[in-house]
């Protein structure tokens, strides 16, 4: 692990939950603070492993996942650079992280020690708010996707999947390009989706006419047809 200087300090910034913090805060955060690598493949953490940290990505992807019973890996979220994942799990007695996290690629991120964070807490109103605000929306989002898993079918979830990666993506001469950020398998376990599935439903969007695919390439020919797909 290493140590983190000004550049990073600005970066950490950048995130909603550093971003109220002022000089002498970061500063009093700072030993608390520090910087792992990840290979491809590697485990960050396992469930049920005692939670200390919480985590922001710089580089890479991480995914989040828990096995069933029966051994089968359901994918919860694929985490990319700029988001923060675990924090939640401070405000717990006996913290313990509920799923596993794994390296999709090659990773570079923030570690930030829950004692620490908590510690700057219990002086800062204004950052317990933020980070109330951080939960809230986590929440939300987990009532969205429950939604969309009990009351949508595996085309308009993949399809909404999509908008989702178009919406942070430029539209040039009518098209958008987007990047599937997983393996197709994986994004179909995200999506709750089997993979043969996930690969026709592909193919039935570009017999239509609205998307082509070359891998994880995406071509979106029809974003708005994409958006009004099964109205």
């Amino acid at each position: 692990m290493g140590k983190i200087g000004e550049e990073e300090e600005k970066e950490l910034q950048k995130n909603h939950l550093f971003r109220a913090l002022d000089r002498g805060q970061m500063e009093a955060l700072q030993p608390h603070i520090s910087i792992k690598s990840l290979k491809q493949g590697e485990h960050l953490f396992e469930e049920g492993q005692k939670a200390e940290a919480f985590y922001l990505l710089r580089q890479g992807q991480i995914k989040l996942y828990r096995l069933a019973p029966s051994g089968q890996e359901k994918v919860i979220e694929i985490v990319r650079p700029g988001h923060s994942f675990a924090e939640a799990l401070m405000f717990l007695e006996v913290p313990a992280y509920p799923l596993s996290a794994q390296a999709l690629t090659n990773v570079e991120l923030f570690v930030i020690r829950n004692r620490g964070f908590l510690e700057l807490l219990s002086g800062s109103v204004e950052t317990c708010f933020h980070v109330m605000a951080d939960i809230s929306v986590r929440l939300k989002g987990l009532l969205n996707e429950i939604d969309a898993l009990t009351l949508q079918n595996a085309s308009l979830r993949l399809v909404n999947f999509l908008l989702y990666l178009v919406q942070e993506q430029e539209v040039c001469e009518g098209c958008v390009e987007i990047t599937l950020p997983a393996a197709k398998n994986i994004i179909a376990s995200r999506l709750s989706i089997q993979p043969e599935t996930l690969s026709r439903i592909l193919a039935n969007l570009g017999n239509q006419g609205l998307i082509s695919v070359e891998g994880l390439n995406i071509t979106v020919h029809d974003p708005e047809g994409l958006r009004t797909y099964g109205d």
